[in-house]
This record gives structure tokens, C-alpha cells and sequence, in this order.
């Protein structure tokens, strides 16, 4: 059944402002999408937008504009309307954040509204002349007010009123001009089907590029989509549009989770709470970023928003982080150093997975453990973490305030590296921080007297007065007893006075405390080599020699020690050279000398026109550098045939290794991988 909508007198001055104000795209027929239930309400069945009846009547519709629906409210912007609505006494406001993104599943509610998030709701009636007859078919899809230039696909002109307007196959528009969107305005929703053409939703965001829903609808795909940097940026200019929509930083501080900007996303969720007290979601959601960043006390607060049932789940991960760390407190005061690291490990893994408090407790206890060497794995944490000044700058752990213990714990890691200047800059930074804490102030006067002895110390070394010296380190070691840098310091001074025993026991302290310790390990094994105990210098460099492959020096030290064990042993060690380059040989008869020379002789049969005997000739060179207690030959059998048919070499590259003369490997065509394993093995 169809009729056409006779014009109606009084609404000829509407006609104009449809055309230029009225529009609706096919991306808002998007909002009814499961995926966008977060974004949007539902479509409230009162709006004037209603379902058209399918027979004759005289209607009266009342015109209101509802929290949910694109619907007009029978006013224009201008402020004209030709059947003005009468005044509401009672109109409430209505406030729920249908922009929000869901990061987490946390319920919503509804939220008392404040000034800046109220949407006002008019009240007023229409009249339709009798005549007027409503065609079947389906409402106008988006519901959304037009704007000039702005044309639909697949669209038809009809007559409304005196004017024209653009709209969809079987539906139409009704009511007035639509009202000034207010600052928490959401896009409206729509049922499914009513598909009307439109430009792309891009285009649409371009356009309505002053409108903060249509900026933050734009920003909500792309964060659907992944794209945080770019939702945040679009989030960013709907608050700038309109800066105080609570939603807006709440979606703000969803892409500032996506992009693992923890710190900025829970101060976002804060601004949210202050726009709206009452912001459930937003309580919930900052509740989770403050336990995960480890401010556990406010984290309670606001998971257990009162008068809202809180998530279970986070209920769970903060009971479990609070028993953890209240033993790891009980513990760290009582200087049970191994039960503080297991405590705040099993806090982290509970919950507390970006704190960099917690990370720092557990580099503390490494420290006090002496495991060096993974405290400072941990350490980059502390160093990068986000200023947390202003958000809850009064937390507290161990009694100490937050940003106050990463500078206590930063100054012990730089002491323990040997940094003494920065260790003394960074306790003295948490002492203006926290400056009523014991354990900072004790910290204070302890590292500066380390920076202080060590300062002296060093200042005697160098003026040759190594006797002082020595006394300079063990005033630092009074105050700092782990300080393996202090040790070494003082084995140095140890070596230079000929007293090699006690540079040794000092190496060991510092290598008990740091096993990697490179310094230590190379005094070590010069006192050693003086003290003539050649298994343990070989021992000792053969360490160094894995940790500085290329380090010249300690190959040629590794060598020497080898040769004066093998004379301790008895053994033969004439004509041993250290060094070289890769030899050529051409002739049998020399050769035959070469591979029965002392020590290992490494083999490289070869022809000019391989490609695979060039691509590994350089990896000969290295590995010549790298072991310089093996001679490195190479023979080309094109140019001696007598070589190869002696050693029977029919496939290149072959590589063989010689002792005395005697042949007790061959590689054919290996890896530089597998070679050098072979060389290494015949290391001496």
C-alpha cells in the first residue's frame, strides 16, 4: 500500500533546512553490528523514528529526542520550529558512556550524569493532517541529520512538505530538525536490513570532521582494527572537540593500553572519574592498571568500586599479589634475601606484571644474593620505567615512597658496577624524594664514603703510592663488604707490590661476588702466572679466551701458559711459534715438515676455480687469528697434484688435521660452524 505525503502547510520554510542539514550514509547502519554493542544503545522504540503503521490514521506523534536514537526533537539548531514542543517539567538527563571501547569485561551501569555529560530531552507533539497518508516500508535507517552535499546511493526524490529530500527506497523521514548534538551525544543505532547507500565512512568522518562522535566512532574501527597509535591520535582530537566526555578518555585510555602506555592510560582513566564520579567501567579498568603497575592499595579501591559487584577475576589476582607481597615485606625486613626474590616473583607472575617497583625488589635481592649478573638483566626495567609522579605520588612499599625506592635500589646496581658517581646521584635523588626515610638516609652516608675511599684510592694508584692505596680500597670495603669493584681495585694494588697471593684472594673475593667479572679474571691470572700455577692461569684464560675470542692479548697469554705447563709436565715444546698467517705449501717434502711440527697443523686443500673453497678461505684467516697456537696451511691441488695424491684429496674444500706428522681429522666440505669446532677441540 503506498500514498505520497501531501505538502503540509506551515513547512515550507523546513524544506530548505532538510536539504541542507538532513543526512544518513550507509556506514551508520554499521552500528547495529554485534561488535559495536559496546559503542552504542539500543534503538528506543519511543523516539519519533518509530515503525510506520500499514493502514489510514490520523496520527500524533510525540517528539522526543531519547539517549539512544539518531531521532530529531522537532527543533531545530536555529532555534525555529513551526509546532513549538511544550515545556517538560520533569525531563531527566541521562548519562551512559555508549562511546566506550571494551578492553575488559567489566559491567556496565548506569551513571548519574554531570553537567558537562547531559544530553537534554525535549518533549513536544506533531500533528499529521488526516489526509496524510503513511506509506508501509521501512523508517529512515540512520536516523541522522543531513548535510549538504552529502547524497546517497540508490536514493529517490520526494516531495516534504514544499521542498525535497533525498531518501531510501520504501522509507521516509519524519520530524523536525535535528538538535545541536550535546557533548556525550552517541551515534545512533539501527535494526539490521536497513541498509540505505551512502559515501564510505571515511568520507563521512572527513566530513563531519567537527563532530566528536562521528572523530571517535572513526577512532573506535581503527582500534578494533589494532591500530592504537592511530585510534589514540583520533581520540585525541575528540576531546580536544569536546574535553569533557568522560567515554572519550575512556577509549583514550583503552589505546594507551593497546600501545602498553600503562602509566598515561591510568592517569586517562582518572581524568574519566573525575568528569563522572559515578564511571563503573572506568573505576574497574583503572583498578586493573593500578594492580598490574603494583599501586595495590588504590587498585582495591577501585575494584571494589563501592555499591558496584566487582569482577572476580581481578578480586582473585589482588588477593593473591596482596598475600604475596606481604610476605615479601616480612621477609625483606628480616633480611631473608632468598624468600623476598621468591615472594616478589610469585607477586609479579600473580598480577603485578608492570611494576617497576617489583622489579626493582626483585634486582635488590639478586644484588644481596650476589647474583650480579641477572640483577642487571633486571635492571633496564627500573632505568626505563614511566614517571609515576602524579599518579597516587604518595604510595608507598617497603615504607618507602614509590619513585623513591627505584632511585634507592638504581644507586645499589651503580655501585655494584662500579659507578660510584651515579650511585651517590641516584640516592641522593630519592633522598629529596623521601627525605624523612631511615634505610635512604643510612644508604646516603654509606654510598658516599664508598664514592669517597674509591675517589682516594684511585687518586693514590696513580701516584704510585700503592701501600695508601690498598688501605683507600679497604676503608670503601669497610663500609660496601660486596663491592667486588673494590676488590679488584685493591688485587691491582696487590699485583703491583709483588704480593701476588693476596691479589689473588682478592680476585676470588670478586669472583664470588661476580662471577663474569673480566677484570678479576685477568688479574687473577697474571698473579698466577707469577705465582707459576700454570693450570690455573690456563684455566683462567681459557675462560677469557671464550668470552674475548678476538682478543689478541689473551690469546698470545693463553699460549705461553699452555707451553710453560707442557715444560712443567716434562713434555717436548721446541720450535712452538704463536701466530702467523695462513701458510702456503706447494711441495711434498715440505709438507711433509709442516704437519710435523709441534703442536696441531690444520690443513686446507683447495682449488683456485671452487666457489666454496673462496667463500670459506676468509673464515680460515679468523680462525687463524682466533687460535694461534695452530699452524694454518692450505694446499691448491691443481698446482700440487703430488699433495693431493699422497693424502688422497678428491673432493674440495677438505680440511685435515695433523699431530706429529699423523693425521687425526678430516672435514669434508664443512660448515664454518663445524669447523671451528674441530679446531677448537685441537686447541691447545
Amino acid at each position: 500500500m503506498s500514498a505520497k505525503i501531501k505538502p503540509e502547510l506551515g513547512l515550507q520554510s523546513l524544506s530548505d533546512r532538510l536539504r541542507n542539514t538532513l543526512s544518513y550514509s550507509a556506514a551508520d547502519c554499521a552500528a547495529a553490528d554485534d561488535v559495536n554493542k559496546p559503542d552504542f544503545r539500543e534503538l528506543d522504540l519511543a523516539s519519533p523514528v518509530s515503525p510506520l503503521r500499514t493502514r489510514l490514521t490520523t496520527t500524533t506523534a510525540t517528539s522526543s529526542s531519547s539517549s539512544s536514537s539518531g531521532s530529531v526533537s522537532g527543533r531545530n539548531s536555529s532555534g525555529f520550529n513551526p509546532n513549538p514542543p511544550p515545556k517538560s517539567d520533569s525531563n531527566p538527563n541521562t548519562n551512559s558512556h555508549s562511546g566506550e571501547l571494551s578492553v575488559e569485561s567489566s559491567p556496565s551501569a548506569n551513571r548519574s550524569s554531570k553537567p558537562a555529560h547531559t544530553r537534554s530531552d525535549s518533549a513536544g507533539s506533531l500533528t499529521s493532517p488526516a489526509s496524510n497518508v503513511l506509506p508501509t516500508g521501512n523508517i529512515c535507517p540512520s536516523g541522522r541529520i543531513s548535510k549538504t552535499g552529502m547524497s546517497s546511493r540508490s536514493s529517490k526524490t520526494d516531495v516534504l512538505g514544499s521542498g525535497s529530500v533525498n531518501y531510501g527506497h520504501g522509507s521516509i523521514m519524519r520530524g523536525g530538525l535535528a538538535a545541536k548534538p550535546a557533548l556525550d551525544a552517541s551515534p545512533p543505532v539501527f535494526s539490521r536490513g536497513l541498509m540505505v547507500g551512502g559515501e564510505p565512512a571515511k568520507r563521512a568522518a572527513v566530513s563531519g570532521g567537527s563532530d566528536p562522535e562521528e572523530v571517535k566512532r572513526m577512532g573506535n574501527e581503527s582500534y578494533r582494527k589494532g591500530n592504537f597509535a592511530e585510534a589514540l591520535s583520533l581520540y585525541d582530537k575528540a576531546i580536544a572537540l569536546s574535553p569533557g566526555n568522560a567515554a572519550y578518555h575512556f577509549n583514550r585510555a583503552a589505546a594507551l593500553m593497546g600501545l602498553r602506555r600503562l602509566v598515561e592510560a591510568a592517569r586517562e582513566c582518572e581524568h574519566a572519574i573525575g568528569l563522572d564520579p559515578g564511571y563503573v567501567r572506568a573505576h574497574h579498568r583503572l583498578g586493573s592498571l593500578l594492580l598490574s603497575l603494583g599501586h595495590i592499595e588504590n587498585a582495591r579501591k577501585h575494584i571494589c568500586f563501592s555499591g558496584h559487584q566487582p569482577d572476580s577475576a581481578e578480586v582473585q589476582k589482588l588477593q593473591s599479589v596482596e598475600k604475596h607481597m606481604s610476605k615479601c615485606t616480612a621477609a625483606r625486613r628480616g633480611g631473608d634475601w632468598r624468600s623476598t626474590l621468591r615472594e616478589v616473583e610469585a607477586a609479579i607472575a600473580s598480577g603485578a606484571d608492570s611494576s617497576p617497583q617489583l622489579c626493582a625488589c626483585r634486582a635488590e635481592a639478586l644484588l644481596k644474593l650476589h647474583q650480579l649478573d641477572d640483577a642487571f638483566l633486571a635492571s633496564p626495567s627500573i632505568y626505563n620505567s614511566a614517571p609515576s609522579t602524579h599518579l597516587h605520588s604518595q604510595s608507598k612499599i617497603f615504607g618507602m615512597l614509590f619513585e623513591a625506592y627505584l632511585y634507592f635500589v638504581r644507586s645499589q646496581i651503580e655501585l655494584a658496577k662500579g659507578r660510584f658517581e651515579d650511585a651517590v646521584t641516584a640516592i641522593e635523588k630519592a633522598g629529596q624524594i623521601d627525605p624523612r626515610n631511615v634505610e635512604i638516609a643510612v644508604l646516603l652516608s654509606s654510598v658516599r664514603l664508598v664514592g669517597r675511599a674509591r675517589a682516594r684510592g684511585n687518586d693514590l694508584f696513580k701516584s704510585e703510592r700503592f701501600t695508601e692505596a690498598c688501605s683507600a680500597y679497604g676503608e670503601g670495603l669497610r663500609h660496601d663488604p660486596s663491592n667486588s669493584v673494590l676488590y679488584c681495585n685493591r688485587a691491582a694494588c696487590w699485583f703491583k707490590l709483588g704480593m701476588w697471593e693476596h691479589s689473588v684472594d682478592d680476585c676470588n673475593q670478586a669472583l664470588r661476588i661476580q662471577p663474569s667479572y673480566i677484570k678479576a679474571l685477568l688479574r687473577r691470572a697474571a698473579s698466577n702466572r707469577k705465582l707459576e700455577r700454570w693450570s690455573e692461569a690456563v684455566r683462567d684464560y681459557e675462560v677469557l679466551r671464550r668470552e674475548l675470542p678476538d682478543d689478541k692479548e689473551v690469546a698470545e697469554s693463553l699460549f705461553h701458559a699452555h707451553v710453560a705447563l707442557k715444560k712443567s709436565r716434562g713434555e717436548e715444546v721446541h720450535n712452538m711459534k704463536f701466530g702467523g698467517e695462513v701458510e702456503s705449501v706447494s711441495g711434498l717434502e715440505q709438507f711433509r715438515a709442516a704437519v710435523s711440527s709441534p703442536g696441531a697443523s690444520v690443513v686446507h686443500f683447495n682449488t683456485g676455480s671452487s666457489t666454496e673453497c673462496k667463500q670459506i678461505s676468509p673464515f680460515l684467516d679468523t680462525l687463524c687469528a682466533r687460535y694461534p697456537s695452530i699452524n694454518f696451511l692450505k694446499v691448491d691441488i691443481e698446482e700440487s697434484p703430488s699433495i693431493a695424491h699422497a693424502e688422497n684429496v678428491r673432493i674440495v674444500p677438505t680440511f685435515k688435521i695433523y699431530k706429529r706428522g699423523t693425521r687425526v681429522k678430516e672435514v669434508i666440505c664443512p660448515s664454518p660452524e663445524v669447523l671451528e669446532s674441530s679446531v677448537r677441540h685441537y686447541n691447545i
